[in-house]
């Protein structure tokens, strides 16, 4: 019977005490706080000290404490995989039965191919010149979409030159210095490429507009052309090689086609500069000057002169000889 009244008297007494040491640690911490950020500004390499000392304190702590949940974590990983492990092989062996399929398609085709290159004899198109550089500037603005790469005209850089990543096609350059060169997007306003769609293989111009997906201009009136459809550059003009991946139509709408390039702008960082030409530049005025000159050479008048003795046995004629005295 005394212990009742005994414990509610020390409740009583203990409930103002509690209220108080409340109150005060609240008064404390935001003192402590207030002296953490006056030593932060004052002394501030010996606040940073005390961090690392702490973290390094507590550092071995928190690792024996994530182990098991790594442990766990690797656990359930590998009973995931394993559960999967069946359908995975099942999903392979289909895979593997139909690329089985296409790679006897493809070298049946490969053959074919290669017979009718023997026969028909075509001319090769140029093997490209490749040149690693890095993107060490962005120069886009509202009216300009460009950058700027580290290699220039000493490493083989010249204006026109193809500039591609690993994705597609990024643009082409437009000024060569001597260490630097300055890449134009597809993007761009000025840019202009001609390009094919994959499918139908209507040719077309990629006009750039300041915007993510360029316009495709120049379409024949009947081209049937669909979201999805690969876009790829057809080496007409002779700057860009044939067949360089640029995009896919992304919409067709009211006879607007645009594309998404297959590029991502945000994170261009290396690109590759192709050195191509499909004919090297002056090679036909060289031929027509040759010619000229070689007609030139010959005296019309002169029937005895070898370049008219040698036209008129080409066109079935025999040349003239002088009559014998």
């Amino acid at each position: 019977m005394a212990k009742g009244p005994r414990l509610s008297s020390l409740s009583r007494v203990a409930a103002p005490a509690r209220g108080v040491a409340q109150r005060f640690s609240l008064l404390l911490l935001m003192a402590a706080a207030v002296a953490l950020l006056i030593l932060g500004k004052t002394h501030g390499d010996t606040i940073r000290q005390l961090r690392v000392m702490a973290v390094e304190a507590v550092a071995p702590i928190l690792e024996v404490l994530s182990a098991p949940v790594i442990s766990a974590r690797h656990g359930i990983a590998e009973i995931e995989q394993f559960w999967n492990t069946g359908r995975d092989n099942q999903a392979l062996r289909e895979q593997v039965a139909r690329l089985s399929k296409w790679q006897i398609i493809a070298r049946n085709l490969e053959r074919e191919n290669a017979s009718l290159r023997v026969l028909l004899n075509p001319a090769h198109d140029p093997a490209p010149v490749f040149i690693s550089a890095r993107v060490i500037g962005d120069t886009s603005g509202l009216f300009v979409q460009s950058a700027l790469l580290n290699a220039g005209r000493r490493d083989g850089v010249e204006r026109g030159q193809a500039v591609t990543t690993g994705q597609g096609l990024a643009g082409r350059v437009v000024e060569a210095g001597q260490r630097s060169a300055r890449l134009l997007l597809l993007t761009d306003l000025n840019s202009r490429v001609p390009v094919r769609v994959e499918h139908s293989r209507h040719r077309a111009i990629l006009a750039g507009d300041n915007s993510a997906r360029p316009q495709l201009t120049f379409l024949p009136a009947n081209a049937k052309v669909n979201p999805g459809d690969r876009v790829v550059t057809s080496g007409h003009a002779g700057i860009f090689p044939p067949g360089l991946p640029v995009g896919i139509v992304s919409s067709n709408t009211d006879g607007e086609v645009h594309i998404q390039p297959y590029v991502d702008w945000a994170r261009l960082e290396y690109v590759t500069i192709l050195r191509y030409r499909a004919v090297p530049p002056g090679d036909i005025e060289r031929s027509d000057k040759s010619a000229a000159s070689a007609v030139s050479a010959a005296d019309p008048a002169d029937p005895a002169s070898p370049a008219v003795g040698t036209a008129a046995t080409a066109n079935g004629a025999r040349p003239a000889t002088a009559a014998a005295p």
